[in-house]
């Protein structure tokens, strides 16, 4: 049974060639689930400028425009037998208008395409993907530039460091998660995690003790069985478990673009203090990454 009843996909229409929407119809073909596709705009500020009466024929051609084409694309689905629905609206707080949609229609995932910003940007202002990754209540499925409509291959990232029943529990999740998306799309799904340790020199930890490099090799060990656990519970084949050292960000793009992956599934927490400001793993993934990630 598909994990998935109810998928809501937000676009912004004046990007008719966004792969989302190829990616959301797959998606709903493939699990059987109905979609909505909320297109929303955000108010153009020339139509300031202009006079009351002329203003609001102007707002009502606009959306007239984008709505015909929507149109068009439902049709095209519903051809293809989804159950699909759609509405072009205007957003005037674009963060809260999404979020009114989850609220009022309980969608199993959010769907929408990864919308990148400038360091500089993202340095003054919270990036709405990120505002969405913190403060939406249900899995966020961002969808990356290239990458198969239908995943051929999943990776679900997991953190083996921290044994704490929380950490556990999104694991799980995660794992759970990537393996549904992969059963529905006939996709391999593979477990992979990034073990970040760092030794930049070899020292005496003094009276005979181990080296900095021996504590090293045996936190390594230690981790990598308990990656080999956790991937051993959920029955991953042996050649689909990856366990790399180094920087999550840098291992996850790298295996990302080596492997031609089509989805990452990752964890996301809430931010505090300092990585509120910067930013997680996974917010930075978005833009290290180019194929689509799945937050849970």
């Amino acid at each position: 049974m598909s994990q998935y009843k109810k998928l809501l996909l937000i676009i912004n229409p004046v990007l008719r060639h966004s792969p989302a929407i190829h990616h959301a119809a797959a998606l709903a073909k493939a699990s059987g689930a109905s979609l909505h596709i909320a297109a929303l705009v955000q108010s153009l500020d020339i139509l300031a400028l202009l006079e009351e009466g002329i203003r609001e024929k102007a707002r009502q051609s606009y959306l007239k425009d984008h709505s015909d084409w929507l149109k068009d694309q439902e049709e095209k689905m519903r051809g293809r037998g989804i159950e699909v629905t759609a509405e072009v609206a205007w957003a005037d707080d674009m963060q809260q208008a999404i979020l009114d949609h989850v609220s009022e229609m309980q969608p199993d995932l959010l769907i929408k395409q990864v919308q990148h910003e400038s360091a500089l940007k993202r340095a003054f202002f919270t990036p709405l993907d990120w505002y969405l990754l913190r403060h939406c209540p249900i899995p966020v499925y961002l969808v990356g530039a290239s990458g198969h409509a239908l995943p051929r291959m999943v990776v679900a990232a997991v953190d083996a460091s921290d044994t704490e029943s929380s950490n556990s529990e999104l694991n799980d999740r995660i794992i759970q998660q990537a393996n549904s998306l992969a059963l529905q799309c006939n996709a391999e799904l593979h477990l992979l995690y990034a073990c970040d340790i760092s030794a930049a020199y070899l020292g005496d930890m003094g009276g005979g003790g181990l080296t900095l490099a021996d504590l090293t090799r045996e936190l390594r060990r230690d981790l990598e069985k308990s990656f080999l656990r956790v991937a051993g519970r959920f029955g991953v084949p042996s050649d689909r478990r990856h366990f790399m050292t180094g920087s999550p960000v840098s291992v996850l793009s790298e295996f990302a673009n080596e492997q031609q992956v089509d989805v990452i599934v990752m964890g996301r927490v809430q931010s505090h203090g300092l990585e509120k400001l910067l930013g997680s793993t996974t917010e930075h993934i978005l833009y290290q990454v180019p194929c689509s990630v799945l937050a849970v």
